[in-house]
């Protein structure tokens, strides 16, 4: 039976009215927890597939999947036996021990892609740390520099350490936190003359620069992809100079953009790159992958208590088995183009709302028009309240990141529910 069967079958019962009285309360939760978030005014409890339901029974087809990282949606029977089989063998020992499971994580990984070697940490934001300490090394001890400086770009986006923060190109994550990490420059997107000229201007040998830190798709930025000319250009550039590529791939890579790597949408491959999200399906799990040539961290260099544990990679590794197991790559790819053709389709139904689409797979942008009258933030408070979750990527962009298990029917109910919350919004 397939997985959409299951969810089909099981909808009603999950669905069926709670008989116990409600039980969260708002304004309990807020007084108990920092308020870092600007939350919307629901509390999501249980969920099948790419569809989720409320404390009040309400139900949402959810294609914002906890930002890119519900890779197989919620209650997928291969996460539930993986977490229950690994939960009840060994969940957690020290990375003193060799832990098999995460062995055979990195094996995976490394024979699935253009890296050899892994290491395993937390987040998207410790693996970005890694990486950059990883660079600032390499620097070191391989090139002589003294004081690396870490190329990135406007609109970008790699964490929310004081670190990553500082490699995000975009002031308002920084206001407040100074003093920031010294060691990064910013560049334009997709402008490779812009880089050329930034590292001529950095140090008139390029001796200085450590390596240029992109993602292959801006996520948070609005959704902007990768020119394939530009990072061709930009990984000659590298190779030309002994400056190390670095790419986070932590909201497009396992298979988000319809190929398993956001790097392979362009053509190149990077010295480094980074993911999280998508990789452990919702349990967290972050990974630093790199070549050889750029491997110079020894023991004592880097460690991370609970990265790499068997628990996350056992559950990590029946992800990725079943992203390829079950040709989940197809489906992004023809999910995506539904769902693109969709919202292109909306766009000419609504020229003044909206001025395009772009995106790759199943991490879609709808940009809204520079004389809408609305922002991002109100077309996704609107689709809310049609029953269908998505979320802003900055002020003009609603970004679309479903399951990679999303339906061509899960697709097509959800571009019926964005017209219309549209529809209440014009």
């Amino acid at each position: 039976m397939s997985f959409a069967t299951l969810v089909r079958n099981s909808i009603k019962a999950i669905a069926s009215p709670k008989t116990t009285e409600k039980t969260f309360d708002a304004v309990t939760f807020d007084g108990a927890v920092m308020k870092t978030y600007g939350r919307f005014p629901i509390a999501l409890e249980r969920g099948r597939g790419c569809r989720v339901w409320d404390t009040e029974g309400r139900e949402y087809l959810d294609f914002v999947a906890g930002i890119a990282t519900c890779t197989l949606g919620h209650g997928h029977p291969v996460m539930i036996e993986a977490v229950t089989q690994q939960i009840q063998k060994l969940h957690h020992v020290s990375n003193l021990y060799y832990i098999p499971e995460q062995g055979e994580l990195a094996q995976w990984l490394t024979q699935h892609s253009c890296a050899d070697k892994a290491f395993f940490c937390n987040s998207g934001a410790e693996a970005n740390e890694g990486a950059i300490k990883l660079a600032r090394k390499y620097a070191h001890v391989n090139r002589g520099i003294e004081n690396p400086i870490i190329v990135t770009a406007n609109a970008s986006f790699h964490g929310r350490t004081l670190a990553t923060i500082t490699a995000t190109g975009q002031p308002k994550y920084q206001k407040n936190f100074n003093p920031l990490v010294p060691g990064f420059h910013y560049v334009p997107y997709n402008d490779i003359a812009a880089l050329k000229e930034a590292i001529a201007h950095l140090d008139a040998d390029e001796s200085q620069v450590a390596a240029i830190l992109l993602e292959p798709l801006q996520g948070e930025g609005g959704v902007n992809p990768g020119d394939r000319d530009y990072f061709q250009q930009v990984r000659q550039l590298c190779d030309e100079t002994g400056i190390l590529l670095i790419l986070d791939e932590v909201q497009v890579g396992v298979g988000r953009t319809g190929k398993l790597w956001g790097y392979e949408n362009l053509g190149i491959e990077p010295d480094i790159f980074t993911l999280a999200k998508g990789l452990g399906g919702g349990i967290p799990i972050g990974a630093l992958l790199c070549q050889s040539h750029c491997d110079v961290f020894e023991p004592g260099d880097h460690a991370s208590t609970f990265g790499g544990n068997p628990f996350v990679c056992g559950v990590a590794i029946a992800v990725c088995q079943t992203l390829m197991r079950e040709n989940l790559l197809n489906n992004v790819q023809s999910r995506g183009e539904e769902l693109r053709s969709g919202l292109t389709s909306i766009v000419k139904q609504y020229p003044t709302l909206f001025s395009g689409v772009r995106g790759w797979g199943l991490i879609n942008g709808l940009v809204l028009s520079s004389e809408a009258p609305v922002k991002s933030i109100d077309l996704v408070k609107a689709a809310m309240a049609a029953g269908l979750l998505v979320v802003p990527a900055g002020p003009n962009v609603v970004r679309f990141v479903p399951p990679l298990v999303v339906t061509a029917e899960d697709v097509q109910e959800a571009l019926t529910r964005l017209t219309e919350a549209i529809a209440t919004l014009v």
